[in-house]
């Protein structure tokens, strides 16, 4: 029997796909992101370990909630790192009519990973950067990687929603937006958000005694985000057209 390690629960989640979602935060991730805002889920030995079937009783009875396209995300820290746990999770959650999302980096891919996404209904994936240096630099990733993970699900026809962390100083122009456009511009994607950088996580860089990187770095001004959303979907609308 396989063992899951969670770092916590959410019940009516609004932003980790479509509808109402019930997330699952797994505990560990191989990134080491100078943008993380929760640095406590990178250890894979922190959290909670439960069996499947104990996530699943402890979800399924919010299934009457779970309309509109509604269900559960799995979330992290990273959690195709404990892929074949998943594959055992989602089966459960298959049977009983769930809707299924990952919201994942898209770090590892391998037999399991695979399994995994088949057994999902739509994947969210974190788009980070959009060069391999700048992956390396920022996220201790790649984005060949990524990528790889990316055409693997578009190739299964799963819904793929992007999601980019933008940084003041870093990638906050439409410069960089334009780098990102180009890497998904031949790519069927469903929908791509930008998220601001917030600052609220970096009480727990102090409390764990980690490092900072992004320490002297302000939270993201709103209406900046809104003016690079826009030109996003102005550009990723004219390829469309093209």
């Amino acid at each position: 029997m396989e063992y899951g390690r969670i770092h916590s629960f959410e019940s009516f989640a609004t932003l980790d796909g479509v509808g109402i979602r019930y997330a699952i935060f797994f505990q560990g991730c191989p990134l080491r992101c100078k943008v993380c805002h929760n640095p406590d889920t990178w250890n894979f030995e922190g959290g909670s370990t439960y069996t499947a079937r104990e996530i699943f009783d402890k979800v399924a009875r919010y299934k009457p909630y779970f309309k509109k396209g509604g269900g559960i995300t799995a979330s992290g820290g990273e959690p195709l790192l404990q892929a074949k746990f998943l594959i055992e999770l989602f089966t459960l959650f298959k049977n009983a009519g769930i809707n299924i999302a990952i919201d994942t980096s898209g770090a590892y891919m391998n037999d399991d990973v695979k399994e995994a996404v088949k057994l999902s209904d739509m994947v969210i994936l974190d788009l980070k950067f959009p060069s391999e240096e700048e992956y390396r630099e920022y996220a201790k990733g790649s984005l060949e990687r990524t990528l790889e993970f990316l055409d693997y699900a578009l190739a299964l026809k799963k819904e793929v929603w992007i999601r980019t962390v933008i940084i003041p100083g870093v990638n906050d122009t439409f410069e960089a937006i334009d780098r990102y456009v180009e890497v998904v511009k031949n790519r069927d994607i469903s929908k791509y958000e930008l998220l601001g950088f917030h600052t609220m996580g970096f009480y727990k860089y102090r409390e764990l005694g980690i490092d900072n990187p992004l320490e002297n770095t302000s939270s993201l001004d709103e209406n900046k985000l809104k003016l690079l959303e826009k030109y996003l979907l102005d550009r990723l609308n004219a390829e469309r057209e093209r």
